[in-house]
């Protein structure tokens, strides 16, 4: 049994990769409640954040600042892509949700492999943003690279909220996430909305890669395991409820990283669908929906 430093040391790991799953997470609601539509290519995302900063620092010496910069709307230019180009066509000519959802994953499986191809397969990773450390608390190690996760995801998530509430565009999607057909009735571009969820969704997916990346090596094939685990952030939070995500993503990280401590890393992936099992048992419309009621969208 770990002991109390431990238990500690693995609470603060889970912490930071926990946000990493809920800002994933925070990226499906955004495209489900504009479309109805899961895309489970939002992983790719993560990797595509990770790997192209990574190019951008180490293959053409571009300082962080910029790379970061410049990786965040490239990364939200090829979520504009698949929306162009798979999903938009696919629903002009009546396609299911159901034939979508699959083309997504479709999508996602090309783009791994056309990474593959331009990238290799080797692990690649670069410094965290704030160099020394760790910082010590007792015996309890905390890397500098947590505090911006800690900082980019609170600042994320008012940024969102101050976008979805004080922002014409912001209203148009909430309006979209309630009834599109009757937003449509009223004005709102529904197909510009849809559009600009996924780039939104794909926009969030690179932060999470950029500051993630530090901290662990990425690759060609790391978007599917974010995937997954931002998707049951998701159900655990409430799908389609951006809040809800990231506190199930931030309870998800904690109870896998406990997991590992205690019982060994093979049941990290035993424990994150174990807990999904559960919540859909107990609670099928998420531990959070009651806090979460009539803010879908934020």
């Amino acid at each position: 049994m770990p002991n109390l430093v431990e238990f500690l040391q693995s609470v603060v790991n889970g912490i930071g990769v926990g946000l990493i799953y809920g800002l994933v997470g925070i990226g499906f609601c955004v495209i489900y409640n504009a479309s109805g539509i899961v895309n489970f290519a939002q992983g790719v995302f993560v990797m595509l954040g990770g790997m192209v900063c990574q190019a951008l620092l180490t293959q053409f010496g571009i300082p962080l600042v910029l790379a970061v910069a410049l990786t965040i709307p490239l990364v939200a230019i090829s979520g504009m892509i698949m929306e162009l180009v798979i999903v938009r066509p696919m629903m002009h000519r009546g396609a299911t949700l159901f034939a979508i959802i699959l083309a997504t994953l479709a999508a996602q499986i090309m783009i791994e492999r056309i990474t593959l191809l331009t990238f290799g397969d080797r692990p690649r990773t670069y410094h965290e943003f704030t160099t020394g450390g760790p910082l010590k608390i007792g015996d309890i190690a905390i890397g500098y690279q947590l505090f911006w996760i800690l900082g980019c995801g609170a600042l994320l998530v008012l940024l969102l909220w101050l976008f979805f509430t004080r922002t014409r565009t912001g209203r148009a999607l909430r309006a979209c996430s309630q009834n599109r057909e009757a937003a449509q009735l009223l004005g709102v571009p529904v197909a510009r909305m849809m559009l600009i969820s996924f780039a939104l969704s794909a926009a969030l997916g690179a932060v999470a890669g950029i500051l993630v990346t530090p901290t662990q090596y990425t690759a060609y094939n790391v978007g599917t395991p974010f995937g997954v685990n931002g998707f049951i952030a998701a159900i655990i939070g409430g799908f389609g409820r951006a809040g809800g995500a990231l506190a199930g993503g931030l309870l998800l990280g904690v109870l896998q990283a406990l997991a590992i401590v205690a019982l060994g890393a093979g049941f990290k992936n035993v424990a994150a669908l174990s807990a999904l099992l559960v919540v859909l048992l107990l609670f099928p419309n998420g531990l959070f929906a009651g806090f979460s009621r009539g803010a879908k969208a934020h």
